[in-house]
């Protein structure tokens, strides 16, 4: 039995002179105090030119454990402990559990998706005659405003169909040469601006049918018009952009020309500081609000090889642009105009006269004209971003015209050479979940659970 003081572990007597004890501390707690550091250290990184015994073991001793740990039951040399590298195996390693649950969530997500694809409906909600629409693809003679009002130009004359009570008025007739090219209600719908093929430009009041004023500019036809608030942008054959404000007596506030032939697309951003237009000349111009009055233009799109009339901005992302070419592009293309580089472009295989978006599912509706394939004269629904083509509709005997919107975003009516508008649920009600889809969202909303 050994004597030891009763402080003999405590840091203060560690501290101090050391005292010369014959066992090594505890079997599973070493004391470093206690131990020999150089000479284990010696031990580990040289390789010894004698061995080192413990002066209070004998030689039998010595031998008995040298047999013991060096050689098995059967006399054969062994060794106990072998450290080698793990054995190669086919099992993935540990990932973070964020990706695990984010790629879990991904797949239920996409299987939710599958079990509530929409479809498209079979057939138009209504059609209505259009006698008289001018087959002209670069005009844009229809606008579906927020008053739930409908204005189409036909031939010299503008009417007004209400989509509620299904009543129609004829809001004006033109001289005879003298028709309407370009139609647009303003944001609040009080007014309809009309342009026409003399470079007129009329606005009238939407509560009592009167023209309240004639704005001036142009020289030539005005074949697209765009509302910014009180502002009021126009695109002519004379190549022209002019941004009137309609309360101002002198209304032209800037004109640009960038444009080498007619602008025949006009589109504001929804945040209303880039306008982008698109020409015959087959290019598209981004222009800052702030900066138009220099006519210098943010970005030129030369990627399409014909007129470029359909243009519509992104409503889930303000920075997108789609754009959709004539007869010798055929081709949706969508751009980044923050980059200003192009995203993608897809081969419709068809004239592109119109793009609406859909509000309520991440979807683009096409309206197509002449193509050199079977695919002319349809409406063509587009998945985004990956521009799947989910479906297509060809009820017209010509080519569509022109697309527009219902307020609520669940209705768009197509204007077809054919004279006849029709009009389609395709972008809604939005879906409604199945019960496979329910259960989906169940699984779902457990496997994304912040508790972890």
């Amino acid at each position: 039995m050994w004597n030891l003081d009763c402080d003999w572990y405590t840091p203060r007597s560690l501290l101090s002179t050391p005292t010369d004890y014959h066992f090594p501390g505890d079997r599973f707690i070493p004391n470093r105090s206690l131990m020999d550091l150089d000479q284990a250290h010696t031990f580990l990184t040289n390789k010894p030119t004698q061995k080192f015994h413990n002066k209070h073991f004998n030689d039998a001793y010595r031998q008995k454990l040298d047999e013991k740990l060096t050689l098995d039951s059967e006399g054969k040399p062994f060794r106990m402990l072998v450290f080698r590298g793990s054995p190669k195996v086919s099992k993935k390693s540990i990932r973070h559990m964020d990706v695990i649950r984010q790629e879990e969530e991904a797949a239920f997500q996409n299987n939710r998706n599958q079990l509530i694809r929409r479809r498209l409906p079979k057939k138009e909600s209504r059609v209505l005659d259009a006698p008289k629409i001018r087959n002209d693809f670069y005009t844009n003679t229809m606008d579906w405003g927020k008053n739930n009002i409908l204005a189409v130009a036909l031939g010299r004359e503008i009417y007004l169909w209400n989509s509620v009570t299904a009543d129609v008025f004829q809001l004006f007739k033109a001289n005879d040469n003298n028709y309407p090219t370009s139609v647009s209600w303003s944001e609040d719908s009080k007014y309809l601006a009309t342009g026409f093929m003399h470079s007129n430009l009329h606005l009238f009041d939407a509560e009592t049918s009167k023209t309240i004023r004639k704005l001036e500019g142009h020289s030539q036809r005005i074949a697209t018009l765009a509302w910014n608030g009180h502002i009021l942008t126009s695109g002519s054959h004379d190549k022209s952009i002019i941004n009137h404000d309609v309360r101002a007596k002198s209304n032209v506030t800037s004109r640009v020309k960038g444009h080498k032939a007619e602008v025949c697309g006009l589109k504001w951003s929804k945040r209303r500081n880039i306008l982008a237009s698109g020409g015959n000349e087959n290019h598209i111009y981004i222009w800052e609000s702030n900066k138009m009055n220099s006519s210098n233009f943010l970005h030129c799109f030369k990627g399409h090889c014909a007129a470029v009339k359909a243009l519509a901005w992104c409503p889930y992302d303000s920075s997108v642009l789609a754009s959709g070419g004539g007869t010798d592009d055929r081709c949706i293309k969508l751009w980044n105009v923050q980059k200003g580089t192009n995203i993608c472009s897809i081969d419709t295989k068809a004239q592109v006269c119109g793009l609406e978006w859909n509000r309520h599912h991440k979807e683009i509706l096409s309206g197509h004209g002449f193509s050199t394939s079977a695919e002319y004269n349809q409406l063509c629904l587009w998945e985004y971003p990956s521009m799947t083509k989910v479906g297509g509709l060809d009820p017209h005997a010509s080519r569509v015209l022109h697309l527009s919107q219902s307020p609520d975003g669940l209705t768009t009516v197509s204007a077809g050479a054919d004279e006849t508008l029709r009009f389609w649920d395709v972008f809604g009600p939005p879906a409604t979940k199945t019960k496979e889809a329910s259960v989906l969202d169940n699984l779902l909303s457990l496997k994304i659970s912040p508790i972890r």
